[in-house]
């Protein structure tokens, strides 16, 4: 008697959510391929906040003590003026908004920690792409930029905010793409230019640096923001990207000009703009986007990777719950996992909106009153109240979602080393 063969996914993408998810299609019955352009897993980026639901799923996979571990511990955040001089202080919960059971991590050690937990269960293909999608409505034949063609029983795009698959599947990436008013820039520094375990903010008007260092981190992060209406370049052009970078900083003091000098050869340089994905659907037969690639709140909401787990464990869960996975019609499961996540996005979408014309102020005389408000907040008698309501705000945001158990019980611990 022969056996069923087990559902084959496809998905793009080994960032954050294309591993969660094959964690939990592995889990549910299915074979699971990820194709990612990069060479290797990309272990560089900022730090990202993990709030709300997204913990709670973090939890549910097992991996939540590993999170707990890679924390970045940052104690305090200050604002510094031109020459570096320090105008106001406060904790480093204040100014993330975290409230207890939060966390934060690099992103580039959580995409490790989950490669990690599914690379023995999931075939993971580096350097190449998908070029073409074909569905048939049985399957889904898939050719390759290097590999040879293959069929799948459903494809995900997990693939970011420059989707390929959303590509193919539904159209120009301008169809969807609304810009929000920033760009951003993040690349590694030299450890001198951050205290350990400390955010150091300069603001010049419509324009935001950052340097920090996380725990046991040697060397450090620079994230920039500046303002600017939507420009026009290749987001595959580093180079370009670099220039445009420095013209928006240019004449910018404290150390901006080392920062610079130091984005010239960081091998983690990123540079894009705050963005919003808006589509009326997330799916197409039986392919269907993920993360970024479906909904990107941009950077400012500060929970894209909350988003990417959260809708990593809805999309799985409802392709489980239609049933044994070679029969089930992923289309259905595609319509019930966008009707969860679907005001979860929207309230994020929205506090992006709210949040980038606050990164940086327009004028000199907005930054001085923030720095003035800032430097009284600690000797307030209402600063937990106003600490409390910034995580208030947030939080609503983060657990805008009730997460469904799914009939899954919960994982077993990964093995440690002795």
């Amino acid at each position: 008697m022969t056996s069923t063969p087990r559902p084959h996914a496809l998905i793009s993408g080994a960032g954050i959510g294309g591993p969660a998810l094959a964690y939990w299609l592995h889990r549910y019955g299915y074979d699971v391929t990820v194709v990612e352009r990069a060479p290797a897993l990309r272990t560089g980026g900022y730090k990202v906040d993990l709030r709300g639901v997204a913990i709670d799923v973090a939890d549910r996979m097992g991996v939540l003590p590993e999170i707990r571990r890679a924390s970045t511990d940052m104690r305090t955040g200050a604002y510094v003026n031109g020459d570096g001089r320090r105008v106001a202080t406060l904790p480093a919960d204040i100014f993330g908004a975290r409230v207890d059971g939060d966390d934060e991590i690099m992103r580039g050690d959580l995409t490790r920690i989950l490669y990690d937990r599914t690379r023995d269960d999931v075939q993971y293909v580096f350097g190449d792409s998908i070029s073409s999608l074909a569905d048939d409505g049985a399957g889904v034949d898939v050719t390759f930029e290097r590999g040879a063609p293959r069929r799948f029983d459903l494809v995900v795009g997990a693939d970011g905010l420059h989707s390929t698959v959303r590509r193919l599947a539904f159209g120009a990436e301008s169809r969807y793409l609304r810009h929000i008013g920033a760009y951003i820039s993040s690349f590694s520094v030299p450890g001198e230019l951050a205290p350990p375990r400390e955010e150091l903010y300069h603001l010049t008007p419509g324009r935001l640096v950052c340097a920090y260092s996380a725990a046991g981190d040697s060397g450090a992060k620079a994230w920039l923001s500046f303002r600017s209406p939507r420009l026009d370049y290749d987001h595959r052009d580093a180079d370009a990207q670099r220039r445009l970078l420095a013209d928006a900083y240019e004449g910018v003091g404290w150390q901006v000009p080392r920062l610079l000098e130091a984005s010239r050869t960081a091998a983690d340089f990123y540079f894009d703009g705050l963005h919003l994905i808006e589509m009326d659907r997330w799916s197409r037969g039986r392919v269907v986007l993920l993360g970024d690639a479906a909904h990107c709140a941009s950077p400012a909401s500060g929970q894209g990777t909350g988003m990417a787990l959260v809708g990593a464990y809805v999309l799985a869960g409802e392709l489980a719950a239609e049933g044994a996975p070679r029969t089930a019609d992923p289309r259905t499961a595609f319509a019930a996992y966008e009707a969860e996540m679907r005001p979860y996005v929207t309230a994020n979408q929205r506090m992006a909106e709210k949040f980038v014309p606050q990164m940086a102020p327009a004028s000199q005389g907005a930054i001085h009153f923030r720095h003035v408000m800032l430097r009284m907040l600690p000797h307030m008698p209402w600063k937990h109240y106003v600490a409390k309501k910034l995580a208030e705000d947030v939080q609503r945001c983060a657990r805008a979602i009730t997460l469904k158990p799914y009939g899954t019980r919960r994982p077993a611990p990964a093995p440690t080393s002795a």
